[in-house]
């Protein structure tokens, strides 16, 4: 049996935002824009790894006011689960992003379970880590 991550879901404040961090920081490729009412889903594919997509939505897309409104403050309060990418050169990663203006959390730095990383906020808050193998 074979299993693979197909996409994930990101909750953002403002889909064109975080669009343009995550396509022009982290050089994803927008593949769809799903209008569905007053939402849409973006999906975001990954050059480096092909059928791994991310998907950018609004707290309420899809789901119940009182479950729309937890999101909301959950998203708000910076509270949802930080996303990892891996990079080749962690270093120019973090100067394209940083030249980007984005909020850097954590410069590089070698961490003592191996990997050396960095870290930084999208436009929503979110915790966005770029993680690099260690050298062997």
């Amino acid at each position: 049996m074979t299993i693979s991550l197909q996409y994930c879901h990101v909750t953002v404040h403002d889909v064109d935002a975080a669009i343009a961090f995550y396509r022009d920081a982290l050089g994803l490729t927008v593949a769809s824009d799903v209008p569905a009412g007053n939402y849409r889903w973006v999906t975001l594919g990954i050059d480096s790894q092909p059928g791994l997509e991310l998907v950018l939505s609004v707290p309420h897309a899809g789901r119940s006011q009182a479950d729309g409104d937890a999101m909301q403050d959950l998203l708000a309060r910076g509270m949802l689960p930080m996303i990892v990418f891996r990079s080749d050169d962690v270093d120019q990663t973090f100067e394209t992003v940083r030249a980007t203006g984005a909020e850097v959390l954590q410069e590089p730095t070698d961490q003592p379970w191996g990997p050396r990383d960095c870290a930084f906020r999208d436009p929503s808050g979110n915790t966005v880590r770029v993680a690099q193998a260690p050298q062997a």
